[in-house]
């Protein structure tokens, strides 16, 4: 007899700036909505692990997508898009969340991403209040200042180079092999991706001055961070949590920037009280 993973993708044809995009998502499980954000420069595949969990999928309705542009979703059709740089913006990334979900008739879902799916979580909770039930924001900061990284979009940087650099921001007790998962991920994607990825992360993501003005009685918060973290920092987590009144932080010793990769055994220990507190809170 085969046997079969526990996700099942499909794609979902979205409009977002009044552009279509075919856009594919794995999904797995029933129950509450568990929206999952990819990093800058990779894809849905960086959510396996949770995918696979039973103790997750029993529960929640969890889904993972590629953003446009990034995985096995392409750019558009009918457009001439190589001839304009890709750059992610803030009102193009809460405009495709806010429509996936409706797309999909998702009641107030959670929402977790990790790095650039991390601050875009904190920009969710300030500009659409009560989309979300809770968000998670793992690896997310106010601001990362020089995070655009401008010299890996260049002929004769290799994706190698990208794929070391980003086994380099995981904790080094986590597995070897997790960590080349991390890497290996990161040498499939389009260097131009990356780069526009950066562009929100390092540049349109700004909550400076805004992120006390969070409304954690209609999304409650949470920043979870990796010890080895120098991208995001512990202390930039931390800073951003203490600055949203009610959020909560939650530092994790031994993990990196990637920790739902990297040590996915280790990161559900962090991630599962968490997601008790919100099914708590009803």
């Amino acid at each position: 007899m085969p046997t079969f993973d526990r996700a099942t993708g499909r794609y979902l044809y979205l409009e977002v700036a009044g552009r279509e995009y075919r856009v594919y998502f794995e999904e797995s499980g029933q129950g509450v909505p568990l929206l999952l954000q990819h990093t800058a420069g990779s894809d849905g595949k960086q959510w396996r692990h949770l995918l696979e969990d039973p103790q997750i999928s029993d529960r929640f309705r969890v889904i993972a997508w590629d953003l446009p542009y990034h995985g096995k979703s392409l750019p558009p059709d009918g457009v001439a898009w190589w001839q304009e740089p890709y750059q992610l913006t803030l009102a193009f990334f809460l405009e495709f969340i806010e429509g996936f979900a409706r797309e999909l008739a998702l009641d107030r879902p959670i929402f977790m991403g990790c790095s650039m799916g991390g601050h875009i979580a904190m920009d969710l909770a300030r500009w659409k209040p009560g989309l979300c039930r809770a968000v998670i924001g793992v690896e997310a900061a106010s601001r990362t200042q020089g995070g655009r990284l401008d010299f890996l979009d260049h002929p004769r940087i290799s994706n190698d180079v990208k794929a070391a650099l980003m086994v380099g921001i995981t904790g080094p007790t986590s597995p070897e092999a997790r960590r080349r998962e991390v890497g290996w991920g990161y040498g499939q994607g389009a260097p131009a991706v990356f780069s526009g990825d950066l562009h929100f992360y390092g540049e349109e993501h700004d909550l400076t001055g805004e992120a006390a003005r969070i409304d954690t009685s209609r999304t409650s918060v949470y920043v979870l961070s990796g010890e080895y973290d120098w991208s995001a920092t512990p202390a930039a987590s931390q800073a951003l949590a203490d600055e949203i009144p009610g959020a909560e932080f939650i530092l994790m010793p031994g993990l990196g920037h990637f920790p739902m990769t990297e040590n996915p055994a280790v990161f559900r220990v962090h991630l599962l009280p968490v997601l008790e507190k919100i099914l708590a809170r009803g």
